[in-house]
């Protein structure tokens, strides 16, 4: 007389790997850690808003009366379109800053939204460095000009008058160029975070 037992399905007879140690089934995945990296971030940026917004005021109030026997000359940065766009870019660059210095904050108390951002900020702060360091090159030209003036165009000296004046723009252009070399730590943090962040 035949067996009426059923052989045994063999798909059901496979042994179920355990699961991975510290997981459960339909547990939802570790949130992610926070990034140090953007604490650093948020600390270089504002550095950057503070530069850009103390060369902008220092070289706005760099105006100078100077009399010249019976006339009276003025120095203001509006007379020279190099120290206009010294200013617009600074002003632009300060503005930047303290866009960014609040997106990574953001990304501080949420992280998840790290790696959307640094790719974002690395072709931005490269623009806002290339912007910088124009209006400061452009600014120190002029204001070498004015400082040693130039023997074979025959263009005079303005600084031994205009002393104070001179002392302002001197004084912008170290801070924008503070903020050059912040831009620059800028661009190679952000550039080593996303490095660690490819899979190895």
């Amino acid at each position: 007389m035949g067996s009426t037992d059923k052989p045994a399905d063999l798909e059901t007879t496979k042994e179920v790997p355990p699961p991975p140690k510290g997981a459960a089934y339909g547990s939802t995945p570790p949130p992610p850690k926070h990034d140090h990296f953007f604490v650093v971030d948020v600390v270089l940026r504002f550095l950057v808003f503070a530069a850009s917004l103390a060369s902008v005021l220092v070289i706005v109030i760099s105006k100078q009366k100077v009399h010249l026997g019976p006339a009276l000359s003025v120095a203001k940065f509006n007379h020279s379109p190099a120290f206009i766009y010294f200013v617009a870019a600074l002003s632009v660059a300060g503005l930047y800053a303290i866009l960014t210095t609040l997106l990574s904050l953001s990304v501080i108390w949420k992280p998840i939204l790290s790696t959307k951002l640094l790719l974002h900020f690395v072709f931005l702060d490269v623009l806002a460095l290339g912007l910088v360091a124009s209006a400061t090159g452009t600014a120190g030209a002029v204001a070498y000009i004015g400082y040693k003036g130039n023997d074979h165009t025959h263009w005079l000296k303005v600084c031994s008058t205009f002393d104070k004046f001179c002392k302002h723009v001197v004084g912008a252009l170290a801070t924008s160029l503070f903020a050059s070399v912040l831009l620059v730590l800028l661009v190679w943090l952000s550039t080593f975070t996303l490095h660690r962040k490819i899979p190895k």
